[in-house]
């Protein structure tokens, strides 16, 4: 079986992590954001697998728009800006979640150039307004989507628990699945971000102190 296959299962896989949230949240359906990142009700995933992209390409994120929670855009063009991204998808329902969000926010400030964070509230939309206090002095507000089509959109349906984290690399292949809430959140995700880029070729990296 290919390795991102196995990632693919992970994603998929019952009885994980205790420090998880067993559940998504009960509505999910927020509209999908157009290529200009507006919001509508149009479900461009029908078209998709439960893997991402075309039958017989490895599960990533190639094809998708979403709108983030100041009112911008998050494309695959941001993601191919980085060698490496990490995808928080998180829920205001999830005390997980939101407990490590100072964690995460930390991780992202330290990290360098080559290295992105962005964060998927899945029931964000609607409620922004709680969204952006969780997020309240963090830089995590212009990174988090709160909706989104196509590949993206078929990823969030596949997740079985929150908080999940996948990284992806510059084309968008998806090649690590963390999940639950990390007692050592920036130990684990370093760990991560390092092994992508080791089989990316790339020189590994350290957190700015």
């Amino acid at each position: 079986m290919k390795h991102t296959t196995k990632l693919l299962a992970l994603l998929l896989a019952l009885g994980l992590l205790l420090t998880a949230c067993a559940s998504q949240p009960e509505d999910q359906s927020a509209p999908a954001a157009d290529s200009a990142g507006n919001a509508d009700n149009t479900d461009s995933a029908a078209d998709s697998n439960s893997s991402g992209g075309e039958a017989g390409e490895e599960p990533g994120l190639r094809s998708f728009s979403a709108a983030t929670l100041d009112g911008g855009s998050f494309s695959p063009e941001d993601i191919a800006a980085r060698d490496v991204t990490v995808i928080n998808f998180w829920a205001l329902s999830c005390a997980p979640c939101i407990a490590e969000m100072p964690d995460l926010a930390a991780f992202a400030a330290a990290l360098p150039e080559n290295v992105g964070v962005a964060t998927v509230c899945l029931d964000g939309y609607g409620d922004q307004e709680t969204a952006l206090e969780v997020l309240e002095g963090t830089d995590l507000v212009s990174t988090t989507v709160i909706s989104g089509n196509g590949d993206l959109a078929s990823l969030c349906s596949a997740l079985v628990y929150t908080p999940t984290t996948v990284l992806v690399d510059g084309e968008g292949t998806l090649m690590e699945v963390i999940v639950g809430g990390q007692a050592d959140l920036s130990g684990t995700y370093l760990t991560a971000v390092n092994k992508v880029l080791a089989a990316s070729g790339k020189a590994e990296i350290s957190l700015a102190e």
